[in-house]
C-alpha cells in the first residue's frame, strides 16, 4: 500500500495539536482527521477516533504493525513540516510586498 497524497487540512498555532491531515492510499482510499501532535519534545500522529459511552476513545482506523505506523507517521510529519515552511515563506513574502518604500 502506497501513500499517494497527503493534504494538511488545518494548522493550529496554540496547544499540542498542530494540524489535521488527510492521507490517500493507492489513489483509492482516503483517511481523514489524522492529527499531528507536538508533545514531550516530539511530533507524532493520532489516528481518527470516536468517543465511547464510558468516555474513552477508540481508533476508527489504525496501522496494524509498527513498520507501517512508522512509515505513515514519518510521511505525515514530513509533509506537515514542508507545508508549514511553505506557508511561513508565503507569509514573509506577502509581508515584505506590503511594505511601503520610504
Amino acid at each position: 500500500m502506497q501513500i499517494t497524497d497527503i493534504k494538511i487540512r488545518k494548522f493550529f498555532d496554540e496547544g499540542p495539536m498542530k494540524a489535521v491531515v488527510s492521507v490517500t492510499f493507492n489513489d483509492a482510499l482516503a483517511v481523514h482527521d489524522i492529527k499531528v501532535i507536538y508533545a514531550r519534545d516530539r511530533y507524532f500522529i493520532v489516528m481518527p477516533s470516536r468517543k465511547n459511552a464510558d468516555g474513552t476513545y477508540r481508533d476508527i482506523v489504525h496501522p496494524i504493525n509498527a513498520e507501517f505506523r512508522g512509515a505513515l507517521e514519518s510521511a505525515v510529519i514530513d509533509a506537515y513540516h514542508v507545508q508549514l515552511i511553505a506557508m511561513q515563506n508565503e507569509m514573509t513574502f506577502e509581508a515584505e510586498s506590503e511594505e511601503i518604500p520610504v
